[in-house]
């Protein structure tokens, strides 16, 4: 086996992997704060790193894969307030539907899903040990940690002690020693969600959550750690501060792995804008979207900037019609059970996808002549990237709600036994308009999406 090289955040170079057991690999992604519902943006770390996990699973004997659910968030309560709702009602909706969306896109769910509020005592532990070590203290009811008692701190975003300071807020808490220290646990009002804790009763910080998780699921130290790129400053580097003081010794997580920012229109998604999109808003599109949303995802290298528009979309989804359509040529083929060389190549070098699609196309010329190996091959490769999941005949047909198809061909044919036929025309190329092609046979009249 060729080795597996991952680009390492901590260390900014590519490295060979090298799994801390190589019976059993571990990873940690960071995942949803359940309070609204999923945007693209945040679609994408979770198909990036459901692609690494698939890979993984293929070169290794054993993956666990854990991803956090943040459910007590000060933006949850906010969300709760202004909806006069109870805060349990907004996470366990949100968290519902954000595993339709993910599913949607073909994404498999994580071994382990801990929740935060799961997971106090392990906080309420870990916090204890770095006030123990002289790396947190207790100051007005809160735990804060003690930045400058951890001189690494800033290794991981590359920031100087100067930088943070000058990016800390204005109006700094008069009860932290350094204007970047940061809340461990907080006190709770008594309409607040709270824990009773040696420091009076309260909830965790945000960073505090992860190490935690992480800890108990993983272990003291684990091999990768995932998560938009927006999260190196200052939740990563955060987690990093607490753990590895924690655990002296420990360096938490071996690789550092975060994708680059999605953009819409070449701007950052923002509700002012007018370009917030969320994925429930590109899956209304039709029941192709979420496959072809994935295709576009993986089209740009994940540690790149993507942008996004329906036209990108649209193109994604007439790839996916000329993939589905060699499998059809190709007769439907199994997988084969070895990765194309090249396309495993591809994904060895820092989860290269788009070189890996370009193979796939490769591919596909070959199927569409009738070659069933290639067929077999192009089916192996879309399984490592969550790709082509149905038959080409249930992609052109479509899975969803087909009725009002149906019910147009049966007004169709009711119009050319009338000899109505201007009507049959109109209803025919209203189906057309629609990406519904209409085909005339001896059996009757059958249906397919547009190529």
């Amino acid at each position: 086996m060729t080795d597996l090289t991952l680009y390492n955040s901590a260390t900014r170079t590519k490295e060979r992997f090298q799994p801390i057991d190589p019976a059993h690999v571990r990873l940690y992604v960071c995942g949803p704060t359940v309070y609204d519902r999923a945007h693209i943006g945040n679609a994408r770390p979770v198909v990036v790193f459901d692609v690494l996990v698939r890979l993984l699973r293929r070169l290794y004997p054993r993956v666990t894969y854990v991803r956090n659910v943040t459910d007590v968030d000060d933006k949850i309560m906010a969300a709760a307030r202004e909806r006069g709702e109870p805060i349990e009602a907004v996470t366990e909706r949100t968290l519902h539907w954000f595993h339709e969306d993910m599913a949607a896109l073909g994404a498999l769910p994580p071994d382990v899903e801990p929740r935060a509020t799961e997971t106090i005592a392990e906080m309420i532990a870990l916090i204890e040990r770095l006030i123990a070590n002289g790396h947190a203290y207790v100051a007005d009811g809160h735990v804060l940690f003690d930045v400058p008692s951890f001189p690494r701190y800033g290794a991981l975003s590359n920031r100087t002690p100067d930088e943070m300071e000058a990016g800390a807020r204005v109006d700094v808490a008069p009860y932290k020693r350094s204007p970047y220290d940061f809340v461990l646990w907080k006190p709770s009002t008594p309409d607040q969600p709270g824990w009773a804790s040696p420091w009076g009763r309260g909830r965790p910080g945000w960073h505090i959550e992860c190490s935690a998780m992480a800890w108990r699921h993983l272990g003291e130290e684990f091999d990768i750690h995932g998560g938009g790129l927006d999260l190196i400053f200052p939740h990563h580097e955060n987690e990093i501060a607490q753990s590895a003081c924690a655990f002296p010794g420990s360096r938490f997580a071996r690789v550092w792995m975060h994708n680059g920012m999605l953009l819409v229109g070449g701007e950052k998604m923002s509700k002012s804008l007018g370009n917030f999109t969320t994925v429930e808003e590109v899956l209304r599109h039709g029941d192709w979207a979420g496959e072809a949303f994935r295709l576009l995802l993986l089209k740009t290298h994940y540690r790149m900037p993507l942008d996004y528009s329906e036209a990108a979309l649209a193109e994604a989804r007439r790839e996916l019609d000329r993939f589905y359509r060699a499998l059809e040529h190709a007769g439907e083929p199994d997988a084969a059970e070895m990765l194309p060389g090249p396309v495993l190549a591809a994904l060895l070098d820092d989860l290269n996808t788009p070189a890996a699609l370009a193979a796939m196309h490769a591919l596909a010329d070959r199927a569409v002549a009738g070659d069933a190996r290639a067929g077999a091959d192009l089916r192996a490769a879309a399984d490592v990237l969550g790709l082509l999941p149905r038959t080409a005949a249930a992609w052109f047909r479509g899975d969803g709600n087909v009725a009002w198809i149906e019910d147009a061909i049966a007004r169709r044919l009711a119009a050319r036994k009338a000899r109505d036929f201007a009507t049959a025309d109109a209803i025919r190329a209203d189906l057309l308009a629609k990406g519904i092609v209409l085909e005339d046979g001896p059996q009757g009249t059958t249906w397919r999406r547009a190529s």
